[in-house]
């Protein structure tokens, strides 16, 4: 059974663009060749896209006769930093061979400026025997899904568009248009791609400056969390950024002096994206050394300390632990020794060095048990005013408690 439109890549891009075009009534097919992994969607909410019509195959054939296909392959920082395109590379080969004329792809996973002319296309040429810009239409869109943002979804995000013609913009925004309220036109491949670029080393940048103010204020013995909560009432100029244990998400910060050969520019360009993944990197060193304190101060010692984590993924009310500076913060406490445990709502079992960590059931009963008590990631679930008042020491990393009822970041 045909589709208007393919899905490739059933991660967290791919399941919730999936969603978006159900939802919109558009026929929808998604390809992986592995299970669905995306975790901010419930199990409730993939029965009723199926429900609905859409339909997961792992079967390539299946992505015959489609109008539309879109590209969501996960993309990560290889052991040389540099972006490993796997999965693009095995998403445009299913995808190659069945496509018609006049098909519509699009690639939304996050690459540096060139991959989708320079690498994606030839790709697709060489599978299909079409040519780009001429048979069928190549485009890119960065991806601004934010998992568990109530205010911001698909509908009301605007969605940068650029294409290898003019054609291909507009067959590509026409396919957005349907989703979203709108669409903004970049002038090609390479300023839509550099868009991605630009959103996430912004945001990788400032939570470096929040993160080395954090240390700052902290040696000081100022309240940053009290300097943030009065600059953002600032009309201009300002938007707060806050620091916590590391940085985590599917969007990695790309450094072009990581680019490959081809890309790279001269000089030494965006030295402040290299200095920003180096502090950001730090900070569960730091939260190491901020327990190591707390608990000499009151005359324990990290070896043999019980230490209870306090959510473990990367982001609040979500089970997704892409990123999560949980594990390494983990990992370094087991080096010293401690005895580590930890509860998340979303997070049945959890697992640091393929060893299991032990999953407290009773969250008060396990606070007051512990040494200490480290606050990673604040789900509305958490009463932290309750939590204080149960721990026996507890470090908030993420600013989230009442002032003067833990120690914070």
């Amino acid at each position: 059974m045909p589709a208007d439109l393919a899905v490739i890549g059933l991660g967290h891009l791919g399941l919730p663009l999936a969603q978006a075009a159900v939802a919109a009534g558009i026929e929808t097919v998604g390809y992986d060749s592995g299970p669905a992994t995306d975790s901010s969607l419930t199990a409730a909410e993939i029965r009723r896209m199926s429900a609905a019509g859409f339909r997961v195959t792992t079967n390539p054939a299946d992505l015959g006769r489609v109008r539309t296909a879109v590209l969501c392959a996960p993309v990560q920082l290889g052991p040389d930093r540099a972006l490993d395109l796997t999965a693009v590379g095995a998403a445009a080969r299913a995808l190659a061979p069945r496509m018609r004329p006049n098909t519509t792809v699009i690639l939304e996973s996050p690459v540096h400026p060139g991959v989708t002319e320079d690498y994606l296309r030839p790709l697709l040429e060489e599978g299909s025997g079409l040519r780009a810009g001429r048979d069928f239409h190549l485009a890119y869109s960065p991806s601004r899904f934010d998992p568990g943002n109530r205010t911001y979804t698909f509908a009301n995000t605007p969605k940068v568009i650029g294409g290898l013609t003019p054609a291909c913009t507009e067959s590509a925004a026409a396919f957005y248009a349907r989703l979203t309220e709108k669409v903004v036109r970049a002038r090609g491949l390479r300023e839509a791609e550099t868009v991605q670029l630009l959103e996430t080393n912004y945001r990788h940048v400032n939570i470096a400056l929040m993160n080395e103010m954090a240390v700052l204020c902290h040696d000081l013995g100022v309240d940053l969390w009290d300097v943030v909560r009065c600059a953002e009432t600032k009309p201009y100029g300002f938007q707060a950024f806050r620091p916590g244990p590391g940085v985590g998400g599917h969007a990695v910060p790309i450094d072009p002096n990581y680019l490959p050969h081809t890309t790279r520019t001269p000089g030494h360009p965006l030295r402040m994206v290299g200095l920003a993944q180096e502090i950001n990197a730090r900070m569960p060193q730091y939260v190491i050394q901020r327990c190591a304190a707390l608990l000499n101060e009151h005359g324990k010692s990290a070896r043999g300390a019980r230490v209870l984590l306090l959510g473990v993924t990367y982001k609040p009310d979500l089970a997704d632990q892409e990123g999560s500076p949980a594990r390494e913060i983990a990992g370094r406490l087991l080096d010293l020794g401690a005895l580590i445990s930890y509860h998340d709502p979303y997070v049945a079992g959890w697992r640091v060095r393929e060893q299991p960590v032990p999953r407290a059931e009773s969250l008060y009963e396990a606070a007051a048990g512990a040494d200490l008590t480290i606050l990673l990631q604040h789900h509305r679930t958490y009463d932290l005013q309750g939590l204080a008042v149960k721990a026996q020491l507890l470090l908030d990393t993420r600013g989230a408690s009442p002032a003067g009822a833990a120690h914070r970041l």
